[in-house]
């Protein structure tokens, strides 16, 4: 799939500096920085599609577990005192 994208004078410029500081194609750097925003926004619509699942759920159930009960559990990570985590409660 060809495509093409215009980008003004000021933009190219920066993407041809940094394409020469780093030794790469300007095509390189622009295909780089595409798939990195696609990676970060694809984690985020993730993040956001869970946040509403688990919205839904506690909606639903009430069962939760409170932020000084998780930061209990998580002060345990790597200790030797590490415990499992906590059973959600209504």
């Amino acid at each position: 799939m060809a495509t093409s994208l215009k980008i003004d004078d000021k933009l190219k410029s920066r993407v041809q500096h940094l394409a020469s500081q780093r030794r790469r194609s300007p095509h390189r750097i622009m295909l780089e920085a595409i798939q990195q925003y696609v990676e970060r926004e694809e984690a985020r619509e993730s993040f956001k599609q869970e946040a509403l699942a688990s919205w839904a759920a506690y909606q639903e159930t009430g069962r939760h577990l409170s932020g000084q009960e998780v930061r209990t559990w998580l002060n345990t990570w790597g200790t030797d005192d590490e415990r499992p985590a906590p059973e959600c409660h209504k």
